[in-house]
């Protein structure tokens, strides 16, 4: 490949003569050198200058070449490494392509070897970035129908995606997990203007409340004990892209604050540090609880829900679209069957039925690895025996709630012998009247038997009866439901006549 003064090579070598040599070297075949004699120097180095290579040697004092180039890999720079070691330390140097080094080589060098070796990391540098793009271009390309399925719900879905991509609007993503919270603010950003820069996902359930700030925001060198090096954050790295904060339920409260100044002046300071950095990115999050319902028990600031709720999407659950199910089973089939180099040509009807009446706690996640499982095991089409799904155990799980529910939404003994008392003593009401009466006494059973579930959680026992908050709250108010710190409930009664 042809090379310009553009490709840059940073030399990491305590060795004064050795990086003069390697200089030199790659000065005549035409690329752009930088030297550093310690690893600290040398990171500072590959911050400031984005050099298309690194030569590295393992050892040196301080800062070993292991350490900087676990550093360099950290901060998810596809930076090609080579390593340069001396006879005798070939297992150092395997170890070091283990943790994600492209290649090595001996000293003393040959100086093709040394060309050729930078020249081939740069190849497959290049021949990465191209896929990434075309990966991008494809995701792009592929409607949603094409990678979540043709049914109505998804439909809408699309069309809301669409709407909301090509502008600079925070986005808010609810669904449950496994649902494809993630797919969606992918195609959110790739339908975007942004889509050449970085896509920058956080799981902000998976990161400890203690480096969350420093996650997001970065650090400076020798702000805590292990900070050897600064370290840009999510929000420096995604700047001119997009991040995707999944899980923003999971975020402290102390860091919710820090957030919204940061979505208000679009600028981030690094821990450590008294300078502000701009950040030039859009922000797209996602939760499978909805912030509305964190927001009414305490968990969520309101202020920030206001700031980032600008769109909201939300992706209806599998079990709300039965219809995706069978499209969902054949793609997850015939790209098994790939990877697999099987040829499971289908499945029968009785395992479909299995599919469609079972409610996918794990939405489509849980569909996708049942049927991998599924043509793992199967050999010439799937049968209900290799889905491995445990109905009787869902059954029997769901039970007891189900019973409670039921038998809450039936008119107890007692209140029916009351009916029956007012219609012999003549009273004077109509059928409209008797009805209305009736769906407001099992309203009152169901919602206070749901509500014992919940441990009085209005915000819980909503989502179960799928209702909104403010209705729920409306009527546990209307009906006198009274719900006690101990989580007892106890049901006011009316009188006979009202």
């Amino acid at each position: 490949m042809a090379t310009d003064s553009n490709t840059s090579v940073l030399i990491i070598d305590d060795e004064v003569d050795m990086c003069e040599m390697l200089s030199h070297v790659l000065n005549q075949a035409g690329f752009t050198t930088y030297t550093a004699h310690d690893g600290n120097t040398g990171l500072e180095v590959f911050n400031k200058e984005s050099p298309s290579v690194v030569i590295l040697d393992l050892r040196m004092p301080g800062m070993n070449g292991m350490d900087v180039l676990k550093q360099i890999k950290h901060t998810g720079s596809e930076t090609p490494v080579i390593i340069v070691t001396a006879y005798g330390e070939i297992q150092s140097a395997v170890e070091a392509v283990k943790h994600g080094a492209f290649n090595y080589f001996n000293k003393p060098f040959d100086n093709e070897e040394v060309v050729l070796t930078v020249k081939k990391a740069l190849e497959e540098r290049a021949m990465r970035q191209e896929i990434r793009t075309l990966k991008t271009q494809l995701n792009f390309a592929m409607p949603l129908f094409e990678q979540m399925g043709n049914s109505a719900e998804i439909a809408k879905v699309n069309e809301l995606v669409a709407c909301v991509a090509p502008t600079n609007f925070t986005v808010v993503i609810c669904g449950e997990t496994g649902s494809g919270k993630e797919l969606i603010a992918r195609s959110i950003h790739n339908r975007s203007p942004r889509c050449g820069q970085p896509f920058v996902v956080v799981d902000c359930g998976s990161i400890p409340e203690t480096l969350i700030e420093s996650e997001l925001f970065g650090f400076e060198k020798g702000t805590f004990t292990g900070a050897d090096q600064k370290k840009a954050g999510r929000f420096e790295i995604a700047s001119g892209g997009t991040i995707f904060l999944d899980e923003i339920g999971n975020l402290p409260k102390s860091m919710q604050g820090k957030l919204l100044r940061v979505l208000q002046e679009r600028r981030i300071r690094r821990l450590g540090s008294n300078k502000e950095i701009d950040v030039d990115v859009r922000v797209v999050v996602a939760g499978n609880e909805r912030l509305e319902y964190l927001i009414e028990s305490g968990h969520f600031r309101m202020d920030l829900y206001q700031r980032l709720n600008e769109f909201c999407v939300e992706i209806p659950p599998l079990r709300r679209r039965k219809d995706d199910i069978v499209f969902l089973c054949k793609r997850f089939l015939d790209i098994t069957n790939k990877e697999l180099n099987k040829n499971v040509r289908g499945i029968t009807k009785e395992a479909l039925e299995v599919l469609l009446t079972y409610i996918w706690p794990g939405n489509v996640r849980e569909l996708k690895n049942v049927i991998r499982r599924a043509v793992l095991l199967a050999t010439t089409v799937i049968e209900p025996k290799h889905l491995l799904i445990k109905i009787q155990e869902q059954k029997q799980q769901a039970s007891p709630a189900s019973e409670q529910i039921a038998s809450a939404a039936n008119l107890d003994a007692n209140y029916t012998a009351s009916l029956d008392l007012d219609i012999n003593n003549g009273k004077d009401f109509s059928l409209r009247d008797m009805v209305a009466k009736c769906v407001e006494h099992a309203e009152r059973k169901l919602i206070t038997a749901v509500l014992k579930r919940t441990g009085g959680n209005k915000s819980q026992a909503a989502r179960i009866l799928k209702i909104d908050y403010k209705t729920m709250h409306n009527k546990v108010k209307n009906y006198g439901i009274k719900i006690q710190t101990t989580t007892e409930i106890a049901e006011k009664v009316p009188d006979e006549d009202s």
